[in-house]
Protein backbone atom coordinates (compact mmCIF):
# COMPACT_ATOMS: atom_id res chain seq x y z
CA UNK A 1 0.00 0.00 0.00
CA UNK A 2 1.34 3.42 -0.94
CA UNK A 3 1.33 6.13 1.69
CA UNK A 4 0.36 9.59 0.47
CA UNK A 5 1.49 12.56 2.49
CA UNK A 6 -0.42 15.80 2.17
CA UNK A 7 1.73 18.86 1.72
CA UNK A 8 0.49 22.15 2.99
CA UNK A 9 1.86 25.60 2.34
CA UNK A 10 3.31 26.64 5.74
CA UNK A 11 2.59 30.28 4.90
CA UNK A 12 -1.14 29.61 4.55
CA UNK A 13 -3.32 29.40 7.63
CA UNK A 14 -5.10 26.07 8.05
CA UNK A 15 -8.88 26.24 7.96
CA UNK A 16 -10.72 26.95 11.18
CA UNK A 17 -13.17 24.11 11.95
CA UNK A 18 -15.95 26.69 11.78
CA UNK A 19 -15.25 27.05 8.05
CA UNK A 20 -15.95 23.35 7.53
CA UNK A 21 -19.04 23.55 9.72
CA UNK A 22 -20.31 26.53 7.70
CA UNK A 23 -19.93 24.51 4.49
CA UNK A 24 -21.73 21.39 5.71
CA UNK A 25 -24.60 23.01 7.63
CA UNK A 26 -26.76 23.63 4.53
CA UNK A 27 -26.60 19.92 3.63
CA UNK A 28 -28.26 19.06 6.95
CA UNK A 29 -31.41 20.97 5.93
CA UNK A 30 -31.67 22.16 9.52
CA UNK A 31 -31.52 25.67 10.90
CA UNK A 32 -28.62 26.79 13.05
CA UNK A 33 -31.03 26.90 15.99
CA UNK A 34 -31.93 23.24 15.39
CA UNK A 35 -28.28 22.23 15.02
CA UNK A 36 -27.34 24.09 18.22
CA UNK A 37 -30.19 22.35 20.03
CA UNK A 38 -29.09 18.93 18.75
CA UNK A 39 -25.55 19.68 19.92
CA UNK A 40 -26.72 20.93 23.31
CA UNK A 41 -25.01 24.31 22.86
CA UNK A 42 -26.37 27.81 22.53
CA UNK A 43 -27.20 29.32 19.16
CA UNK A 44 -24.70 32.06 19.96
CA UNK A 45 -21.91 29.54 20.61
CA UNK A 46 -22.62 27.83 17.29
CA UNK A 47 -22.74 31.20 15.54
CA UNK A 48 -19.37 32.18 17.06
CA UNK A 49 -17.77 28.93 15.89
CA UNK A 50 -19.18 29.23 12.36
CA UNK A 51 -17.98 32.86 12.18
CA UNK A 52 -14.54 31.63 13.34
CA UNK A 53 -14.65 33.81 16.43
CA UNK A 54 -14.52 30.96 18.96
CA UNK A 55 -12.57 27.71 18.97
CA UNK A 56 -14.05 24.24 18.91
CA UNK A 57 -13.50 22.93 22.43
CA UNK A 58 -12.99 19.24 23.19
CA UNK A 59 -16.59 19.03 24.42
CA UNK A 60 -17.99 20.59 21.27
CA UNK A 61 -15.71 18.36 19.16
CA UNK A 62 -17.23 15.28 20.82
CA UNK A 63 -20.72 16.61 20.07
CA UNK A 64 -19.88 17.49 16.44
CA UNK A 65 -18.20 14.11 15.96
CA UNK A 66 -21.32 12.32 17.15
CA UNK A 67 -23.69 14.51 15.14
CA UNK A 68 -21.81 14.08 11.87
CA UNK A 69 -20.51 10.57 12.54
CA UNK A 70 -16.84 11.39 12.05
CA UNK A 71 -15.66 11.41 15.66
CA UNK A 72 -14.08 14.25 17.63
CA UNK A 73 -10.58 13.81 16.20
CA UNK A 74 -11.28 15.60 12.93
CA UNK A 75 -12.58 18.69 14.70
CA UNK A 76 -9.81 18.69 17.32
CA UNK A 77 -7.03 18.27 14.73
CA UNK A 78 -8.44 21.14 12.67
CA UNK A 79 -8.59 23.38 15.73
CA UNK A 80 -5.07 22.38 16.86
CA UNK A 81 -3.60 23.08 13.40
CA UNK A 82 -5.35 26.45 13.27
CA UNK A 83 -4.24 27.40 16.80
CA UNK A 84 -0.62 26.31 16.22
CA UNK A 85 -0.36 28.31 13.00
CA UNK A 86 -1.86 31.40 14.64
CA UNK A 87 0.56 31.11 17.58
CA UNK A 88 3.55 30.65 15.26
CA UNK A 89 2.63 33.91 13.54
CA UNK A 90 2.25 35.82 16.81
CA UNK A 91 5.07 34.54 19.00
CA UNK A 92 8.66 35.59 18.39
CA UNK A 93 10.93 32.59 19.02
CA UNK A 94 14.14 34.01 17.51
CA UNK A 95 15.87 34.19 20.90
CA UNK A 96 14.97 30.63 21.90
CA UNK A 97 17.68 28.11 21.07
CA UNK A 98 17.01 24.69 19.63
CA UNK A 99 18.56 22.00 21.82
CA UNK A 100 20.07 18.81 20.49
CA UNK A 101 19.10 15.85 22.62
CA UNK A 102 21.40 12.85 22.43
Amino acid sequence: MTEILARRDPNRCPAHPGALLKEILPATRKTKVEIASLLGISRQQLHDIVRERKPVSAGVAVRLGKLFGDGPGVWLRMQAAYDAWQASQRIDVRDIPTLEIS
